[in-house]
This record gives C-alpha cells, sequence and structure tokens, in this order.
C-alpha cells in the first residue's frame, strides 16, 4: 500500500488505521445513501473489520433502515456522530469504510459506481469506471485476490 489509509472522526475522538488496501471500493448513488449522509452519493472501501484498527476511541453502531429490509449499521463516533463504517446485511466481518473519513481519500477513488438508477442528474460519471443502476455481479469485476479475502472473511 503505497499510502497510509488512516482516519477518523470530525472532533478527533477516534482514530483508525486500514491494516491492508481495501478488497473493493463502491460509490453508491442510492436514495438510502443520500438521505443517510446528506450527500449525493457515499463512497465505501470494503475491507475485512479484522483490518480496521481503532488506534483510539470507540464506535457506538447505529441500525438504520434499508430498501432491502436486510440489517444496516452505521458505526459512528459516540461524541460527533461521524459515520465511520458500516456493516451490511448483518456480515459484520465486512466493513465498508467511509472513505471521507480518511486522511488521504483521494487515494481510495471508486472501482465501480452502484444504484446510479437514483443518480442526481447533475453527477456526471466519470468515463471508464464501471457503472450500474443497481448492484452488480461481484464474480466479474473484482480481482480475484480480493474475492479470496472476502470468502476467508466470511467464512471465519
Amino acid at each position: 500500500m503505497a499510502v497510509s489509509l488512516t482516519g477518523g472522526c470530525a472532533c478527533g475522538g477516534l482514530r483508525c488505521r486500514l491494516a491492508a488496501p481495501p478488497m473493493f471500493v463502491h460509490c453508491c448513488h442510492c436514495l438510502y445513501c443520500q438521505r443517510q449522509t446528506g450527500g449525493a452519493f457515499v463512497i465505501n472501501a470494503l475491507i475485512e473489520t479484522s483490518r480496521v484498527e481503532i488506534v483510539s476511541g470507540t464506535t457506538v453502531g447505529i441500525p438504520v433502515p434499508t430498501d432491502s429490509g436486510r440489517p444496516h449499521v452505521i458505526h459512528r463516533c459516540p461524541t460527533c456522530q461521524t459515520a465511520l463504517w458500516s456493516h451490511y446485511g448483518g456480515r459484520t466481518a465486512l466493513s465498508f469504510v467511509r472513505v471521507g473519513t480518511l486522511d488521504e481519500p483521494a487515494a481510495v477513488p471508486p472501482d465501480v459506481h452502484i444504484y446510479t438508477r437514483s443518480k442526481l442528474p447533475w453527477i456526471i460519471l466519470p468515463e471508464g469506471v464501471p457503472a450500474f443502476e443497481e448492484y452488480y455481479d461481484s464474480r466479474a469485476l473484482w480481482p480475484p485476490e480480493s474475492l479470496a479475502r472476502r470468502k476467508a472473511a466470511l467464512s471465519s
């Protein structure tokens, strides 16, 4: 990893480090992500939860509604309420780290744009980055090493 992937919340109460590069990076344009972030989209770096190292502080998990009805827990700083990462679908072995909380978010560009059916019309997607109206087949897009990491994380 060329860049140290460290980050934290707005108040500085929580600091964390990613102990490996993300497996894959989503830019999600769904209405739930828009509502939950107050922005046009969210960029999530998918990584094994065991590789998200909390250097200082703690988080509180807040369950939020989803389009699918499956569990979604956002981990926030208990003081400033910054959303740091999520666990989707009850799969706590995988964390979806909010790229905007990293010290160098530009080092982690999206690998894919998802749920573009609800993308705001003034957002222009970059050429060369796959985009899907809904979700996609990860076996078709993820590098083999990332697929192996995900499989290992979900089977432990």
